[in-house]
């Protein structure tokens, strides 16, 4: 599998070029739920996986086995936008939903999960994308926003958000933005622990829902 990067963190852009290849589709969906949970976009990442799986296996069909492909993540508030890029510039076949060809019936399930969905030309190709929205969600919101003030937090004091971080990173960075915080809580006059047993309240009447850990634990050497 190859790397990937996220550009721009504010944007939640997420780029992964691959090889159209089988052994390639688990990785990729490997992917796609890491990166959703760290977006906090946990809701979607069984529909963008089948996404995903379903374009990049009519890449491997219809474009042909090994061929240069990219899939693209792009999140907003509220929806996600998955692109699929390849270098044809055939336009996905639509069959009748009881045809039993096989091609062509990724395309009927695409359209009944997603949003909205199309195709664009590319330099080098085409792109078939699509648009799942989110359910409400303030669980969801909540964490978005502290991505938010991770990434601008990290960026302040020049340590950019690595790709996929590490647990210990990630705890590190919590421990230092909240003790920053508590500072500039002082600096107002207000009492810190104060401030603190709130937050805890808060956090304890709404707990967060159960969802798979965004970033893995660091194994022992």
């Amino acid at each position: 599998m190859y790397r990937f990067s996220v550009t721009e963190p504010h944007q939640r852009r997420c780029v992964l070029p691959f090889r159209a290849e089988a052994p390639q589709l688990a990785g990729l969906r490997r992917t796609v739920r890491a990166q959703l949970t760290a977006w906090g976009m946990s809701p979607l990442v069984d529909e963008a996986q089948l996404t995903v799986t379903e374009l990049a296996s009519n890449v491997i069909k219809h474009v042909g086995e090994g061929s240069a492909a990219t899939l693209v993540l792009d999140a907003k508030a509220d929806q996600l936008r998955v692109e699929l890029h390849d270098k044809s510039q055939s336009e996905p076949q639509w069959l009748p939903s009881g045809c039993d060809e096989e091609c062509g019936r990724g395309l009927h399930l695409l359209v009944g999960m997603a949003a909205a969905w199309g195709t664009i030309r590319t330099a080098a190709g085409k792109a078939v994308w699509c648009e799942l929205a989110l359910p409400p969600d303030e669980n969801r919101r909540r964490i978005q926003r502290a991505m938010v003030v991770m990434e601008s937090y990290n960026h302040a004091v020049g340590h950019p958000t690595a790709r996929l971080p590490r647990r210990p990173v990630l705890e590190e960075s919590a421990t230092s933005l909240i003790t920053d915080l508590l500072h500039w809580v002082a600096a107002q006059g207000l009492d810190p622990d104060d401030i603190l047993d709130r937050a805890q309240m808060h956090f304890e009447a709404d707990p967060p829902t159960a969802c798979t850990p965004a970033y893995p634990a660091a194994r022992a050497e």
